[in-house]
């Protein structure tokens, strides 16, 4: 019989604060981390807002590796790795040594260093290739999140990066939880790390996609969605191996589910066709009925269409109990962090589990009648959270659904 998998430390990086404590505490008062971008301008956009980190020093969190030979997501993922190995009562200085070849890292991005490839960008177009840093090569691939992460604590077992665009969290997440369960590893650190950059503000510009002011996910009103930045790990492990070092432990994972539309490079399908399966597929994974679900973390971007879609996918799989569950979009105050976005939603659905509170979906004023479900508007619920849904949609129409449940008795 395969382990269960629980979740026994979280480390968060986000625009509305790093570490567990800050970031759960900012999440339910509705704090907003939406303000005008610092790191480029953006004069010559349409818009001017996103959902950058705050007075982040890598330098603080990468302490074996040299902060300033990487790029800002893998300086984010180390960071939150490291919080996430505190939680979890690990020492992070010794625990390469003490697991090494046992631990695993994984991490979903969208992507991977940007700022790199931008800083190639204007030196060729400034006819400057002289000014090229020849070592971008080393950072500017995405395998290179993991490969940092490992390196940093001297983990030696599998590492791998998952850049599967905005469904990347969960995917990191289902594969350490299928590592774990094979018996391939005994920790692995999961999660999702993406850095704010140029690249990303400037094609969803163009798309029309970004609000000019905030994210109003299910609101009549809503005008698209905030790009953001962050990072977010979860320590995964077998119950039997939390048990035996006395860990905490918050929640499990209890399965996941994986379809693609195959419908459109950056629309989901008409009919919610691949973000159903996702869903159905999850819940069979871990042998549950949709009424058993206490909570739906949505991916709730703000954008007109996706909000109407998942919508009406969540109607599809839960059929009259869909308005029976409480569904929000942390998006709302944290934007989007790309493929750390379901990471640090994942985190959320773990403390929802732990704590009985649902976050709200702020910004939610005038419901948009196609949006018809419970969306925890505004304010922050006190509610029993046995089975939490995690769901994340991406370009190419990738949609990933993960679960997320309280501790069996056996774990």
């Amino acid at each position: 019989m395969a382990p269960h998998v629980v979740i026994s430390g979280i480390g968060v990086v986000s625009a509305i604060g790093i570490g567990r404590d800050t970031f759960w505490r900012h999440l339910l008062e509705g704090r907003s981390g939406v303000r005008p971008v610092t790191s480029f301008d953006t004069s010559a956009y349409p818009v001017h807002n996103g959902a950058e980190v705050p007075d982040f020093n890598g330098a603080s969190h990468v302490r074996r590796l040299r902060a300033e030979a990487m790029g800002r997501a893998s300086q984010f993922a180390i960071a939150a790795a490291r919080l996430a190995l505190d939680d979890a009562g690990l020492d992070a200085e010794v625990a390469g040594a003490a697991y090494g070849s046992r631990v695993g890292v994984v991490v979903g991005t969208t992507s991977g260093e940007p700022h790199i490839i931008e800083a190639l960008d204007d030196a060729l177009v400034a006819g400057r290739p002289d000014r090229v840093d020849q070592g971008f090569v080393r950072k500017y691939p995405s395998h290179m999140l993991a490969a940092h992460v490992a390196a940093e604590f001297g983990f030696r077992g599998v590492a791998v990066t998952v850049p599967i665009a905005c469904a990347a969290g969960n995917g990191a997440l289902a594969y350490a939880w299928d590592a774990i369960r094979s018996g391939a590893a005994d920790l692995v650190l999961a999660g999702g790390a993406d850095a704010f950059s140029r690249i990303t503000f400037t094609g969803f510009a163009r798309l029309g996609a970004i609000a000019p002011e905030r994210c109003q996910p299910f609101d009549r009103g809503r005008r698209g969605m905030i790009p953001g930045e962050g990072a977010a790990m979860l320590l995964l492990e077998s119950g039997e191996h939390a048990r035996a070092r006395g860990a905490r432990v918050y929640a499990q994972i209890g399965g996941y589910g994986w379809s693609c539309d195959a419908h459109h490079m950056t629309a989901g399908h008409p009919a919610a066709d691949g973000a159903t399966r996702a869903m159905q597929m999850a819940l069979e994974s871990a042998d549950l009925e949709p009424e058993d679900v206490s909570y739906i973390s949505a991916h709730g971007t703000g954008t007109t269409v996706n909000d109407r879609l998942e919508t009406l996918a969540i109607k599809r799989v839960f059929g009259r109990a869909a308005y029976a569950v409480p569904v929000s979009s942390i998006k709302s105050m944290l934007g989007h962090a790309m493929g750390a976005a379901s990471a640090i939603e994942a985190a959320a659905c773990a403390l929802a589990v732990a704590t009985d509170r649902v976050p709200p979906t702020m910004n939610l004023d005038d419901p948009d009648p196609a949006c018809d479900l419970d969306y925890v508007p505004n304010t922050a619920r006190e509610h029993r959270v046995e089975v939490a849904m995690n769901n994340a949609y991406a370009f190419g129409g990738n949609n990933s659904c993960l679960i997320v449940r309280r501790c069996e008795a056996a774990a």
